[in-house]
């Protein structure tokens, strides 16, 4: 078992700048989490401590259970069976592929075979003989991987390990290092500010938001039911609209949508939406209408924003394939699926 478990950590950079306070985060063996956050909320700083770059104020982080970093305890970095996977892979240059793999392996004898393993496992066989400036970005990053799992490790962290490829390679490579931790059975910890990647790569999602853990559950989870209107507009695009709740249900300017938690008593607060939840129709006397204001296409699916009576911010509603409409036209709204509701 190689569960990851941080409790209450907290790292300040001198008296007026302290980064994480007391954060709480457990990662069940051989689970891929995000943490997901903005610029400045502590992402780097957690994984520098866990990685064992830095030490920590307070607080304590386990892996198997064996202490990494406690009250006394600093067991330095290569001591702690910890693989990283750098942003931009961090080949050595003058090693080929199977030398940078088998870098951190000690057995002889095994070597070679656990390298073969490693570039096999992520689609590279037959590369080890490559220089690393003979492959594209994502080759090296799929050889970091390799190098970072051959010695085994109990964890293995990620630090926004797409960032320098192509929209075009991301994806794939996502779902290559995803198979390749599976099939493992590694525990990883992946940092991103991306939240497409978070949510469609990992097992669980903990959105970080000034050092501490705002919410941490699985990606449809944190999608469907954010704690509040923050972690919804960070996490992916929403609509709020202020409403009145009653029981199970809200009453808006777009209409009544069902609650996902019903509340006990008539309450006035925010309704959270995602624009795939409201539909266009015509316009006419039992919906609610309005302008549209923008369209946006991106292929797969568009973005249409709508200016409606009643409401002091547009609305923006996602479809997929053909844009029916254009700026000036007028469009009816209609709500489905279920909200959430916040004070």
């Amino acid at each position: 078992m190689t569960e990851l478990q941080i409790e209450g950590l907290t790292k300040a950079y001198g008296p007026d700048t302290t980064v994480l306070h007391g954060l709480d985060l457990t990662v069940p063996s051989g689970s891929l989490a995000a943490v997901l956050g903005p610029s400045g909320c502590g992402k780097t700083t957690l994984l520098r401590i866990i990685a064992g770059f830095l030490r920590a104020d307070a607080g304590t982080v386990t892996v198997g259970g064996r202490t990494l970093t406690g009250p006394g305890t600093h067991i330095p970095p290569e001591r702690r069976r910890i693989g990283i996977v750098p942003q931009e892979g961090a080949l050595f240059p003058h090693l080929s592929v199977a030398r940078n793999v088998a870098f951190g392996l000690t057995d002889r004898a095994a070597r070679r075979r656990r390298t073969e393993e490693m570039l096999d496992l992520v689609g590279l066989a037959g590369y080890g003989d490559r220089m690393p400036h003979e492959l594209s970005g994502g080759q090296q990053q799929r050889v970091a991987l390799a190098r970072a799992l051959a010695p085994e490790p109990a964890l293995v962290l990620l630090d926004e390990p797409f960032n320098a490829l192509d929209s075009a390679l991301r994806a794939g490579v996502r779902a290559d290092v995803r198979a390749a931790l599976r099939a493992t059975g590694a525990t990883a910890l992946l940092v991103t500010h991306d939240q497409q990647e978070a949510l469609s790569t990992a097992d669980l999602v903990a959105v970080v938001r000034e050092g501490r853990v705002a919410q941490c559950g699985s990606p449809q989870d944190v999608y469907s039911r954010p704690i509040d209107p923050w972690v919804a507009g960070f996490v992916g695009d929403a609509v709020p609209l202020p409403g009145t709740a009653v029981n199970d249900t809200a009453t808006t300017a777009l209409g009544t949508v069902e609650l996902r938690t019903p509340t006990e008593a008539p309450l006035q607060g925010t309704v959270l939406l995602r624009p795939e939840q409201l539909r266009l129709t015509e316009p006419g006397e039992t919906t609610p209408d309005g302008i549209v204001t923008d369209v946006r296409y991106y292929g797969h699916d568009a973005m249409i924003t709508i200016t409606v009576d009643g409401l002091d911010t547009p609305v923006d509603i996602r479809i997929g394939g053909h844009v029916p409409l254009r700026p000036g036209d007028r469009t009816g709204i209609r709500i489905t699926g279920q909200a959430t509701f916040h004070l």
